[in-house]
């Protein structure tokens, strides 16, 4: 019978334990109190017996704990099958997955699995399934994402000048201030809401088609909402339409809400209501208009989604009055939640100054 092998000592059994009672790992935490257990002088068998394991399986520990000490016991993540593509194959797959389909070449126009199955033996004449490529695709750190919306008319640098000339244009506002006003950064849309309501996603069971209700009349309601996100605060009025009336009334709503002693940077798109002469803006306000055409450089589309998407879809309004009740009901639980406006509406280019 071959002899023990021996367990290294430079750590105690004191130690081990104190690393067990840290660990997150409930098979670590067994490793390593069976290795303290032999460390105070009991029997490989005892140690094996309380783990409930064999020998052989102690053994094992043994040499873990000894090439790798309490980080040798952690519990380790199963290599699974090696890779059917090689790393210039992967390369050439996620060229492919950046560029996107050419729907006269490719015949569609966004990619799924099965067509990247197909390019994939076209290119290399390699047999994968969905499932191998989509974990491919997982490892390489891609995952299927919603697309955000941009406008067909959209310049190609507009955004990028924007984010770059940003920290200028806040401070040249700043200048004209009396010096230690705090700034506010408040973003501001409008959102129709109307008895032709969304039909959004829900769980069902597979094969099957859900269904939910859906209206064909054409009442609807204005919903103008501004966001500060670096305070978690909101002002939303509902109005009947789109007009300057309508948005001086909305400025007044935001200017109650900035602090005292502080300014209002505003930012918001070109529309006409928003820069019409007859337009009042409050003096605590500034108006910094967006670049034309691009929406995803405001965080108020996408408090618009989150709305649609779990309080104003699927349903059907009776009335005007109703369409104004839950858009109110609807936008007071947003103002109840300031971490969710900080979540949605912070932006790392324009917080950062």
């Amino acid at each position: 019978m071959a002899a023990a092998i021996g367990v290294r000592s430079d750590y105690t059994s004191a130690d081990l334990r104190g690393f067990a009672r840290r660990s997150g790992d409930a098979d670590q935490v067994r490793r390593l109190l069976a290795v303290a257990l032999i460390l105070d002088g009991g029997s490989r068998s005892e140690a094996a017996k309380i783990a409930g394991v064999t020998l052989q399986i102690v053994r094992d520990w043994v040499l873990r704990f000894n090439d790798g000490g309490p980080d040798g016991l952690a519990t380790r993540k199963a290599p699974g099958r090696a890779s059917i593509l090689n790393d210039e194959q992967r390369a050439r797959l996620a060229e492919i997955v950046e560029a996107g389909p050419i729907p006269a070449a490719h015949g569609v126009v966004r990619w799924r699995l099965a067509d990247l199955a197909l390019w994939v033996w076209d290119e290399f004449e390699l047999s994968v399934t969905r499932h191998t490529l989509g974990r491919e695709l997982r490892a390489m750190g891609y995952r299927k994402l919603s697309a955000r919306p941009r406008h067909r008319g959209q310049k190609r640098d507009d955004i990028v000048d924007f984010k770059k000339n940003f920290g200028a244009r806040l401070a040249q506002i700043k200048r004209r201030l009396p010096r230690g006003t705090p700034i506010e950064l408040w973003w501001q849309d409008e959102a129709r809401i109307g008895q032709q309501t969304k039909l959004t996603r829900r769980w069902a069971k597979r094969g099957t088609r859900p269904s939910a209700p859906k209206d064909q009349r054409r009442s609807s309601a204005w919903l103008f909402g501004a966001i500060c996100p670096a305070e978690g605060k909101a002002a939303g009025i509902v109005m009947p339409r789109c007009n300057s009336e309508a948005m001086s009334m909305h400025l007044e709503e935001i200017a109650f809400h900035v602090a005292p002693g502080a300014h209002a940077v505003l930012l918001l798109d070109q529309a006409g209501w928003h820069g019409s002469a007859e337009l009042v803006v409050p003096p605590n306000i500034t108006l910094m208009p967006l670049p034309p055409r691009c929406p995803e450089l405001n965080p108020v589309e996408n408090v618009w989604q989150f709305m649609r998407d779990n309080w104003l879809s699927n349903r059907i309004f009776k009335s005007y009055d109703d369409i104004v009740d839950h858009c109110c009901f609807a936008w007071n639980k947003l103002v109840d939640q300031p971490w969710r406006i900080m979540s949605i509406g912070m932006r790392q280019w324009a917080h950062g100054y």
